[in-house]
This record gives structure tokens, C-alpha cells and sequence, in this order.
């Protein structure tokens, strides 16, 4: 199975104490941010499991739902339209995602968030992990199910994004990210595994995810002769006054490739983006580059 690894190197802050905090920390696993879209597959995938929807469900769509005392629209302004949950996955609409969260309902989408690990630490080898920001569903507002499926107003690690997607490519065994092989002649212990979607479901989303590239807003990811399963992000940050910033960006693209066979999950973040703010234009193009290099260096061969 894929093992979730976050690429960034160890410190020694004793031989560098000169050095600034910044370089002090793994920000895969110490920082967190408000994921976004790709977040998405939580509900998604939540919804499929449990038999409330296929990927040909249709929904009949505005663009612009009301939650509570908040507003919910599309990232592009449309008329009315009849979506299938593929087509809301893969044009990455917020109302059709929203609608099927109220559908699967708090307490249900509150557990699948937990199932895929967020709020939890992974337990990685590595000092300062955090366990990122998720509030209870007892502590919801009548807005929250409008903003959290979406990926807003829950914070998460780049480590934890890693790994819920690498469920997906595991045919839905979650496993735990390591990066200790061994310690001197002894194996290390090996990484937690549950199961957190059957197989059938995790391969749904794989095909959704993989028509996000290849139709969708993930374009820009793309690697010639291969195929790659992923999804784009943006959110904007939060700013001093409780709200949302008009101007600072999180963008982001997670993924992994082969699609049929996976090898590698790969996560992009761009923190406050200057000119373009979105995911597939900002994020998608690293993720190519460095799925490119990846894939030769292991020589995974085309598929």
C-alpha cells in the first residue's frame, strides 16, 4: 500500500541555533490551514458509502443556496442547472457539494471527518505534529454544514490532506504516514492500518478524481503518459476581524498517480499566491513537475 510521506527534511536546531523558528519545523506536519476543496472528498465519499448517492445521482442546482444566515454560490456564476454528484465533484460546485452534505446531516458528516483523520494526529516520527482545528458537532452553527464539507472553518496539516487521499488510493485502507525504515538492524514498527471505505467506494472516487483532471479544474496537473487522479483547492484565510480575506489565498492541488495502480500521493500548497489565486493554475503545474521527476526516478512505467 502507499505510505503518506511529507517531503520535508529533519533539523537539528542544537547544531543551528542561530538559525530563525521558520526553519525550525516540518510545516507538513506542524502547520495547519483551512483546506478548501479538496477537502470535498470527505462528503463525497461519506454519502457514497453509506448509499445516499452514486456517481449519477442528479441534482437540479442553483447557483446560490441560503444556509442559515449565510449565502453559499459556485465558484463561477451559472443558471440553474441539473448536475450529476460526478459532475459536482469533478466542477468542484459548492452548492451540489453542500446539498449533499445536508442531506447526510451533521452527526454523519461530524464521524466521516473523524474516520478519515482529521482532529487526530497521525502519529508520524516526527516532533511537534499537530492535530489540526475540528469543531464537534455539537458545537455547529446552522451555517456550518454550508462552509465545513466545503473546506472552510476547519484547519487541517498538509499531513493529514497526504493521507485521507492516499485512503482513496489504498482502495480505502487509511495508513498511517511513517518515515523511520528502520533503526540500525531492526525494522521499525510497522504503521497502523484500518479500513475507512470499502473497496468499491475508494475506486468511485478514483475515477471522480481522476476525471477532475483529466475534464475538470485540474487540467494543469496532467503527465504525459499517465494518468492522475486529484483534486484542486483554493480558500482564502482567515483574517484578524473573524472573517475572510479578500485578497490572501491558500491554493493547493493533492493527488496521486499512477490512477489505476498508485504509487505516489503528492500535495501542493501555495500560501498567499500573487496574480493567479486558484489551485489548478497556481498548485496543478508543481504538482506535474514534481510527479514528472518522481515517476522517472522510480521508474514507474507509463500506463
Amino acid at each position: 500500500g502507499i505510505l503518506a510521506l511529507a517531503v520535508a527534511p529533519g533539523f537539528d536546531a542544537n547544531r543551528f541555533p542561530n538559525v530563525p523558528d521558520e526553519r525550525q519545523r516540518n510545516r507538513a506536519v506542524t502547520d495547519t490551514y483551512e483546506p478548501g476543496s479538496t477537502f470535498k472528498v470527505v462528503t463525497v465519499a461519506g454519502a457514497l458509502e453509506t448509499g445516499l448517492i452514486t456517481p449519477s445521482t442528479r441534482y437540479t442546482l442553483p447557483y446560490q443556496i441560503q444556509v442559515a444566515d449565510r449565502k453559499i454560490h459556485d465558484a463561477e456564476r451559472r443558471g440553474t442547472e441539473t448536475m450529476t454528484v460526478h459532475d459536482i465533484l469533478t466542477r468542484s460546485s459548492n452548492v451540489g457539494v453542500v446539498t449533499i452534505a445536508e442531506a447526510l446531516g451533521k452527526d454523519r458528516i461530524s464521524r466521516w471527518i473523524d474516520r478519515f483523520g482529521f482532529g487526530h494526529r497521525t502519529g508520524v516520527e516526527f516532533p511537534g505534529e499537530t492535530k489540526g482545528i475540528v469543531l464537534p458537532a455539537d458545537r455547529w452553527s446552522g451555517s456550518t454544514i454550508g462552509n465545513v464539507p466545503i473546506g472552510q472553518g476547519i484547519a487541517v496539516t498538509p499531513l493529514q490532506m497526504v493521507a485521507a487521499y492516499g485512503a482513496l488510493a489504498n482502495d480505502g485502507v487509511w495508513v498511517q504516514p511513517h518515515l523511520v525504515d528502520r533503526v540500525g538492524n531492526q525494522k521499525a514498527e510497522e504503521p497502523k492500518r484500518r479500513r475507512i471505505l470499502t473497496t468499491q467506494t475508494a475506486r468511485m472516487m478514483r475515477r471522480m478524481l481522476r476525471d477532475v483532471v483529466e475534464e475538470g479544474s485540474g487540467t494543469a496537473a496532467q503527465v504525459p503518459g499517465y494518468r492522475i487522479a486529484g483534486k484542486t483547492g483554493t480558500a482564502a484565510k482567515p483574517d484578524e476581524r473573524g472573517g475572510y480575506s479578500n485578497y490572501q489565498y491558500v491554493a493547493s492541488f493533492v493527488g496521486f498517480v499512477p490512477a489505476k495502480d498508485p504509487r505516489l500521493v503528492i500535495l501542493v500548497t501555495v500560501d498567499e499566491p500573487r496574480g493567479a489565486i486558484w489551485g489548478g493554475v497556481v498548485a496543478a503545474p508543481a504538482f506535474a513537475e514534481i510527479a514528472k521527476f518522481a515517476l522517472q526516478y522510480l521508474e514507474v512505467p507509463p500506463d
